[in-house]
């Protein structure tokens, strides 16, 4: 069942009965005419900025006659980093309502390609855009380009299916963010050598798959006296990834580093600290994840993870629906809704 975020349309009256004025009132304000006490204002003024209203905005949507729907196919679970993404769209419903706009969240086990092409089919119709979190698989391509082919607007997010027709990606370059990390990764080993242990949510995920492509070539270029082991998949749950990482630990004495590439952190850290209080005295794993939460803030701070590629969640919340909105109004997408750069966040630098 799909979750609304937006109330209605803020209007001029809204504005006005949130500054205690009259709509006379908030009208001469808007065209900067005299009269108005500088008091009332600032009142006008700070209750405009609150709710983000832009009043020519408004019209023009109003206009067109009719609200848009957009839909955001979101992992089901305990994910973090996609629980900020969710977050920060609840945080855009003014500026959502300005524009008539309504954005609903779909969540979907995103690593069942039979499930979340089932939901993305249930979309058709309804909804004049759609972001997914997809998986790439031949089941979901088809349901996209079907959505495509019914005229919504589809944007993939975080993790792409360049295959298929989809209109958009929005997340950054996964290939370099991999890369990033087996470079950390290598350098803060410190010319030791021994296996290093990747966890990922899914290989069927391009993001995960990409990264894991990216974190390869630097291993087997830049640093030969690692060796990497084979991918653990914790589809993202921490008590799986826990489970999966502990076995090889123990199986493996002398693993030197580990990458996460996506969540299930959790999992991962206890599985950390568990090898760390049973084996006291080992020379330290060097961890690289991704995402800065609240949980690897405190990982960080704590010296158990050593740095976290980090990606912006309300970035990429904006950039979805603002390129979705584009794509809705057949306008071009500005070079700054594509772009989502990535960060290196160690302990010493946390924002």
């Amino acid at each position: 069942m799909a979750e609304t975020l937006t109330p209605s349309a803020l209007t001029l009256k809204d504005i006005a009965r949130e500054a205690g004025v009259s709509l006379a009132t908030v009208d001469r304000v808007l065209h900067n005419r005299p009269g108005v006490r500088p008091d009332t204002v600032r009142r006008v003024k700070e209750a405009i900025e609150r709710n983000s209203f832009q009043p020519h905005v408004a019209a023009a949507e109003l206009a067109r006659g009719r609200a848009r729907r957009f839909a955001f196919v979101m992992p089901s679970g305990p994910n973090p980093f996609m629980q900020q993404i969710e977050a920060y769209l609840g945080e855009m419903a003014a500026w959502l309502s300005a524009r008539r706009l309504s954005v609903e969240m779909v969540p979907t086990d995103v690593f069942d390609p039979s499930v979340l092409a089932a939901s993305l089919e249930a979309l058709s119709g309804p909804y004049d855009g759609v972001a997914v979190v997809a998986l790439d698989h031949p089941g979901v391509r088809a349901a996209i380009n079907d959505l495509v082919d019914a005229g919504a607007k589809v944007v993939t997010l975080v993790s792409d299916v360049p295959s298929s027709r989809r209109h958009h990606y929005v997340g950054i370059d996964n290939i370099a963010a991999g890369r990033t990390a087996g470079a950390l990764i290598g350098r803060l080993v410190g010319g030791r050598s021994g296996k290093v242990a990747i966890v990922a949510g899914s290989q069927g995920l391009r993001d995960h798959a990409e990264r894991i492509f990216g974190f390869n070539q630097v291993m087997a270029s830049e640093f030969p006296g690692l060796d990497v082991l084979p991918v653990l998949e914790g589809r993202d749950e921490d008590d799986r990834s826990e489970q999966l990482l502990a076995q090889l630990l123990g199986r493996h004495a002398d693993i030197v580093g580990l990458y996460n590439v996506g969540a299930g952190t959790q999992g991962v850290a206890k599985a950390l600290n568990d090898r760390a209080l049973n084996e006291a005295g080992r020379d330290k794993l060097v961890f690289v994840g991704h995402d800065v939460t609240a949980l690897t803030r405190r990982l960080l701070l704590q010296g158990v993870m050593d740095a976290a590629i980090s990606q912006n969640p309300g970035h990429e919340a904006r950039a979805a629906v603002r390129v979705l909105l584009a794509l809705a109004r057949g306008e071009p997408i500005l070079r700054e809704q594509e772009k989502i750069r990535i960060d290196i966040v160690m302990r010493d630098n946390l924002p």
